[in-house]
């Protein structure tokens, strides 16, 4: 299952709302990565998620697999789209 959004925090994607993102996706037992460009990283990684250093605006693809997949991706798509 996969989602398409766009990072709507001013500042992008930044150490706060990485560290948001990880608890959220940390409550699921799926595979969750993020896809920006030509990357992809564990959703779950603080690091993999602040090494993407995604600005406002962008469009990213939350992919996700497992039992709570559909969930897990709601829940990061309300943190990233706000």
């Amino acid at each position: 299952m996969e989602k398409q959004i766009v990072v709507k925090s001013t500042v992008g994607l930044h150490a706060s709302l990485a560290a948001k993102v990880v608890q959220a996706a940390s409550k699921y037992s799926v595979d969750i990565n993020l896809h920006y460009k030509d990357k992809v990283v564990d959703v779950k990684s603080i690091l993999g998620l602040m090494s993407l250093a995604i600005p406002s605006g962008e469009n990213v693809v939350i992919v996700a697999t497992g039992d709570q997949a559909a969930d897990a991706i709601e829940d990061i798509a309300k943190i990233l789209e706000r």
